[in-house]
């Protein structure tokens, strides 16, 4: 990605739902003289001078047991009790015990198969149970990490191969991969309708003006976004795809897939509810229950050793049970692309860049 994949929140801010915590503190003799504010911004250096201020004026802050002003001067050994109001955020960041599908580990990187269903980050209804405090568990010192080492993100419900920085030299070098568009993300969808040849999306992305909590494709504005995408397979509703990710905007394999009037099957924010299809086929999506989507495969330099690696994540069960309904349907007679999608993942051949000379550009911006 060529920006970090969460918004830079400011922690500092106070939060309608805060958790609260006391503390006890003396005011230390040598900031004899000083204000209140100032002393607890000695005391308490992780908070800011503001949030501290604003504590103070909200009485959560008692000095011998009473409410003054920030300005108050201290004459030291003054018995101060904070009543501490920790964000969600900052109590989000905390070790859970979970089952994490790690296909490789290092002392440097971490590489792992995430299912469907879990979040990567804590956030707003998701404040604990996500891949960041599972990892937090398995790797402690991940605490010392920004984000626990994680440098990009998948969706909920989007299966698949992430990457994470043990160490900050490790999370740099892999950022500046990332920024430099060098590290290879191939994933595998099912899209509405029949894909009629493989190419190029190049369109910018940004928040859907009319909905700032999806994304859109922008005529003006966004950021610049490219998705490469293969035919696999194409049956009589649907088709089986790849999607090679140049840039890595936020839903933007699904953003573009819709601009391409072929949303996953599945997607709940940018699927074709109305789209047609076998009954059979229609349940097996509705019991899908997520967008079509799977990060297939991944490709870096190794930050420590400079030595190129790939990893492979076979298509989780009920993307396989979805294309078994579709291929049942009867697969249009397009050998080549079916030779593609072979069964046995692990015989197919690395989408390189040279692969893509013969791509035509089916949406530009």
């Amino acid at each position: 990605m060529t920006d970090p994949y969460i918004d830079s929140d400011d922690y500092n801010d106070i939060s309608e739902n805060e958790v609260s915590t006391t503390q006890l503190l003396e005011a230390p003799l040598a900031l004899c003289g000083e204000r209140l504010d100032a002393v607890l911004a000695k005391l308490l250096p992780d908070y800011s001078r503001s949030r501290l201020t604003q504590w103070i004026k909200d009485g959560l802050v008692l000095v011998d047991g009473k409410v003054v002003a920030p300005k108050t001067k201290m004459l030291g050994g003054e018995k101060l009790q904070v009543t501490l109001q920790l964000t969600n955020e900052e109590m989000a960041f905390q070790p859970e015990a979970m089952d994490i599908p790690i296909v490789f580990e290092d002392d440097h990187i971490i590489v792992i198969n995430k299912p469907a269903g879990l979040v990567v980050h804590p956030a707003s209804g998701n404040w604990s149970g996500t891949l960041l405090n599972g990892l937090l568990h398995h790797c402690p010192s991940l605490a010392n990490v920004p984000r626990a080492g994680i440098v990009h993100r998948l969706d909920k419900d989007t299966s698949g191969l992430m990457v994470v920085a043990k160490t900050l030299p490790a999370q740099t070098e892999l950022v500046r991969q990332m920024q430099a568009r060098s590290v290879k993300r191939v994933y595998r969808a099912i899209a509405d309708g029949v894909v009629p040849f493989d190419g190029t999306i190049d369109a910018n992305i940004g928040r859907d003006p009319n909905n700032r909590l999806k994304m859109a494709v922008l005529k003006f504005g966004g950021k610049p976004a490219i998705t490469h995408i293969r035919v696999l397979e194409r049956f009589a509703t649907h088709s089986h795809i790849e999607c090679k990710l140049e840039t890595g905007r936020t839903h933007q394999i699904r953003v573009h897939m819709r601009e391409a009037n072929h949303p996953l099957a599945g997607d709940p924010v940018y699927g074709n509810l109305r789209h047609k299809m076998d009954e059979d086929i229609a349940a097996e999506v509705k019991t899908l229950g997520r967008q079509a989507l799977h990060a297939y495969a991944l490709a870096l330099v190794h930050p420590a050793t400079g030595e190129t690696r790939s990893w492979k994540a076979p298509l989780p069960d009920d993307f396989r049970r979805l294309l078994d309904v579709l291929r049942g349907d009867g697969a249009r007679a397009d050998a080549d692309a079916f030779a593609h999608a072979s069964d046995d993942e692990d015989d197919d051949e690395d989408w390189d860049d040279d692969d893509d000379s013969d791509i035509e550009v089916i949406y530009v911006k």
